[in-house]
């Protein structure tokens, strides 16, 4: 089993006493240890909840360039991602941490953070990317069905295609208490076939781009398979991925969660294209995503 190291300063005496189960304390504050990565995990999460105010580092065996990778609480080292390679950025003012890192952005990403607190804007300079979203009776993309799209394209302009989509079926209750569709709702939507088909058009070769959004595709391709029609082929990026490697240390990754880590003052409604909106949103805080969209 690898190698963890766990730094912690500022910490409560019952969370060092927690880690000394799992861990020998070589000096005040510095852990180590070897355990799988489901400890690893839990242990980290127990750091989150108990270390309040203090910092915290840990530090495991992984697959890159230097055989390892970090992750931080609470701390003004920053991890930044070089080519691949984990390198730790500190702020020469810790409370311009979270800022602009003095790295020597061009005049384009300054411009680009410049607008990341605006919201939904055209972005003429990049090219397109389609958001999507679905709300559906559940999570089994066989058994369960599409009950609503949203879809945003952000480009030169800003376009959305919203629908209900209708399902000759009673809504779970859970369901229908999380999203607010009713079963009346459904009855009157428009048939899936079309609505699929419309939603193909819509994001035509562009890139798309989701929260979860493995979990939206494969309810899309098997609404295709009942077409007999081909899988979406479009590049995809997933924003959870993003966001799990720049919070490595939340309690979970619900889209709730997230939206008030990254200061979105805006409730989940649950609802395809409102929660596409605010996954924008989120995106535009994302510098590594943003990146990769503009390339």
């Amino acid at each position: 089993m690898p190698l963890t190291v766990i730094t912690l300063k500022n910490s409560p005496p019952s969370l060092r006493g927690d880690l000394t189960k799992w861990m020998q304390e070589i000096s005040t504050g510095v852990y180590v240890g070897n355990f799988n990565t489901k400890i690893r995990e839990e242990l980290r999460d127990r750091i989150v909840e108990s270390v309040g105010s203090g910092e915290a580092t840990i530090t495991y065996a992984t697959r890159n360039e230097i055989g390892y990778k970090f992750e931080t609480h609470n701390s003004n080292k920053i991890p930044i991602d070089f080519d691949g390679i984990p390198l730790v950025f500190t702020p020469t003012n810790p409370k311009e941490s979270k800022k602009e890192n003095k790295l020597g952005f061009s005049k384009a990403a300054k411009m680009r953070k410049a607008k990341k607190y605006s919201g939904l804007k055209s972005q003429e300079n990049t090219k397109a990317y389609v958001i999507i979203d679905l709300e559906t009776t559940g999570l089994d993309p066989i058994n369960d069905k599409i009950i609503e799209i949203g879809a945003i394209r952000i480009g030169k302009e800003i376009e959305e295609y919203s629908t209900i989509i209708r399902q000759e079926i009673n809504i779970p209750e859970k369901i229908r208490d999380l999203t607010g569709i009713s079963d009346e709702e459904i009855k009157k939507g428009k048939v899936e076939e079309i609505a699929i088909n419309e939603l193909i058009d819509f994001i035509g070769e562009d890139t798309l781009v989701g929260y979860n959004i493995n979990f939206d595709i494969k309810f899309i391709n098997e609404a295709l398979k009942r077409q007999e029609k081909s899988k979406v082929k479009n590049m995809t990026y997933d924003v959870m991925k993003y966001v799990k490697n720049d919070k490595l240390f939340l309690k979970n990754y619900k889209l709730e969660t997230v939206v008030k880590e990254y200061g979105i003052d805006e409730t989940v409604p649950h609802r395809a294209i409102g929660d596409a909106r605010i996954t924008q949103k989120l995106i535009v805080k994302l510098d590594k995503l943003i990146k990769r969209l503009e390339n």
